[in-house]
């Protein structure tokens, strides 16, 4: 997928999503921040985007994409636009002035997301919905983790800094909306 493209279908999921819980309702402030942080990575990726910087607006859609969607799947957030997969397809290859950045930035994208699995834990009972929901993040995470690992390794560094991003976006989600305790590395979180 072009950024551009990515870009456009972010842009118009994010134009027709709302947050459902009422207003008066601590679901209402966790929705809002989830939503807030989305539009956040959105427009840091436009502005990154509009700047001839595609390392940083790739991976600005992809973290952006990753709370968005952990909005949607939580039920936070709902949205009338039900767009294709940004993995439907493989990446946009990078012109080579940009390769090197983008090595740097897929290494430590890799790194950052392996720190972050391991510096959450838990905080619901076993058997509750919300310990559930915790564990479908962590499996979102560990894919996106592999994926980006199996592609860093076939030399797709494009597809693995939009994996690593995507996944870390869905975890910083996660502890923001009180999944996850953070037990080392806080800076890693937007909290």
């Amino acid at each position: 997928m072009k950024i551009a493209d990515c870009q456009v279908l972010f842009t118009k999921t994010l134009s027709v999503t709302r947050i459902v819980a009422p207003e008066s309702t601590p679901f209402y402030k966790i929705a809002a921040s989830v939503l807030e942080m989305a539009r956040a990575y959105e427009s840091d990726g436009i502005t990154f985007f509009e700047s001839y910087d595609p390392v940083n607006a790739l991976a600005g859609f992809y973290y952006g994409l990753g709370w968005l969607h952990f909005g949607l799947s939580s039920g936070l957030l709902a949205s009338t636009h039900h767009p294709v997969c940004p993995f439907s397809g493989p990446q946009e290859k990078l012109q080579p002035p940009f390769r090197t950045k983008l090595e740097e930035k897929t290494h430590r994208y890799a790194h950052l997301l392996d720190t972050a699995r391991s510096s959450v834990m838990g905080v619901s009972e076993p058997a509750t919905t919300s310990h559930d929901f915790a564990g479908h993040i962590l499996a979102i995470t560990a894919v996106y983790a592999r994926h980006g690992d199996s592609c860093r390794k076939s030399g797709s560094l494009e597809d693995a800094l939009a994996s690593f991003s995507y996944g870390h976006g869905w975890l910083d989600a996660g502890v923001t909306a009180g999944f996850f305790r953070i037990v080392a590395e806080r800076d890693l979180f937007t909290v």
